[in-house]
């Protein structure tokens, strides 16, 4: 039996079998009582041989104590386990405990046995509890019907077939640009805008594309109040969307290309994530901004109840969530914190890989960065647009000593013991863009995550 008082109980068959798998209990609070019972029988005396003895029972009851806390054995799919076993030539199987188990220190000829590879499965099923599935009857056809022949259309998919929603999608080696919407996305929008707050948001989303030819869609959301579910079909009415280039994942106005301005470097997008680990001075634990899902935090599905994780959501970016000011207003109801989409000097960002563009980098250093080419801007490239080569990695590496002065000043407990330089200023180590690739395949914990609200790249699945 293994207990976490913070979570749950688990339940082993076989303790000590790594490959079983345990039923487990969930916390409960409770207000009841211990009881101590105890069953006292006395025989009467036997009045007749034909009559039987009748015992009298009596029951004593004391009070041990008060329950707090308790714990719920709810799920019965407790039968899951993975054997460590072989069929060997004649069908027999056999035990690979021995072999595959390191109960000690091995030697080099423990591990360089030729051996089957035995990798318990992380998740043995997706639910704890028994489901019932209620299908469908068989449907009963009249004598002398055929099926018709298989064809696409009578087939059933693996998923979902995704909502058209008519965006026009350009990659970086597209010779044009579009310069009007599908005439499926004007019917749908005006299918949709029905009411003076649809048409509100329309004058107010094309007023942005005339100040700024591009926009993501966060920048979007936090400029203007639209239901997320109507964004999605505005926004193919007014600009296509660039998959590939320094511009992805962004929204351009129909008609404008990027690739022939050269002012339109400010546009530009930066994939910015935060750095941690030992050679910055903080591991991810000690990270204020915590992400926004990960592999490693994933709880596995075998409990009844998930304890829930208290991390930065979209609801948190909302403007007016967690007052007691009452109902916000409809004219600011969906809008972001300006925080989604820009950066300044002094505050964290609210998650840990954000995407920014070149113009919402609010820093005086970090405009200098971009704008040093100003003038000389020759050619654009699919990896670095109008600026120079490695501009990007120059403007994470300063955003990465910005941020890391940050954390030092809120929690300086964690640089006590860092390294400092001559003049005693602690120095950030700068990584080339190279290395900042292999730091991000190593860390999982900045792997972005489907779905996730300021993962701009998933932006597409909406509109497949």
């Amino acid at each position: 039996i293994y207990a976490d008082p913070a979570k749950r109980l688990e339940l082993y068959f076989r303790p000590k079998d790594p490959y079983c798998h345990p039923v487990c209990a969930n916390r409960f609070p409770t207000s009841t009582m211990l009881l101590k019972v105890r069953r006292r029988t006395k025989k009467k005396k036997q009045l007749d041989a034909e009559e039987q003895i009748q015992p009298e029972v009596q029951f004593e009851m004391e009070i041990l104590g008060i329950v707090t806390t308790v714990y719920k054995f709810q799920g019965r799919m407790s039968d899951f386990q993975y054997l460590a076993m072989h069929s060997g030539p004649d069908g027999k199987p056999t035990s690979m405990y021995d072999k595959v188990l390191m109960l000690k220190p091995e030697k080099e000829e423990f591990f360089n046995r030729e051996l089957p590879l035995y990798i318990p499965p992380p998740i043995f099923s997706r639910l704890d509890t028994p489901v019932d599935y209620f299908y469908r009857p068989d449907i009963q056809h009249r004598e002398g019907y055929n099926n018709p022949p298989v064809s696409g259309e009578n087939l059933i998919g693996l998923s979902r077939a995704r909502r058209p929603h008519n965006a026009i999608f350009v990659n970086f080696d597209d010779e044009e640009v579009p310069t009007k919407p599908l005439d499926a996305a004007v019917q749908t929008w005006k299918k949709v805008c029905t009411n003076p707050v649809d048409k509100k948001a329309e004058e107010e989303l094309r007023k942005l594309f005339e100040v700024r030819p591009v926009w993501s869609r966060n920048a979007v959301k936090a400029n203007i109040s639209i239901h997320p579910d109507k964004l999605k079909l505005l926004l193919p009415f007014l600009a296509y969307y660039m998959l590939t280039g320094p511009w992805r994942s962004l929204w351009v106005r129909f008609g404008y290309d990027p690739r022939k301005h050269p002012e339109a470097k400010i546009y530009q997008v930066l994939d910015f994530r935060i750095r941690c680990g030992m050679k910055y001075g903080y591991a991810p634990n000690d990270m204020p901004v915590k992400a926004k899902r990960s592999t490693y935090n994933y709880s596995l599905p075998i409990t009844v109840k998930k304890p829930v994780s208290h991390i930065v959501s979209v609801h948190d970016l909302k403007q007016g969530l967690g007052t007691s000011g009452g109902k916000k207003p409809a004219s600011s109801r969906y809008k972001l914190k300006e925080s989604i989409y820009i950066f300044r000097e002094g505050a964290l960002p609210p998650y840990r890989q954000m995407f920014y563009q070149l113009c919402d980098l609010n820093v005086e250093s970090l405009q200098k960065i971009i704008h040093r080419n100003d003038g000389t801007e020759s050619e654009c490239t699919e990896r670095d647009g109008w600026c120079l080569p490695k501009t990007s990695d120059d403007l994470r590496d300063t955003m990465s000593l910005m941020i890391k002065q940050i954390i030092r000043s809120t929690r300086p407990a964690l640089f006590s013991s860092a390294t400092s330089s001559e003049d005693g200023k602690e120095q950030l180590a700068y990584e080339s863009g190279e290395d900042e690739d292999d730091e991000e395949e190593e860390e999982e914990d900045f792997k972005p995550s489907d779905g996730s609200e300021n993962e701009m790249e998933t932006e597409i699945l909406d509109y497949v």
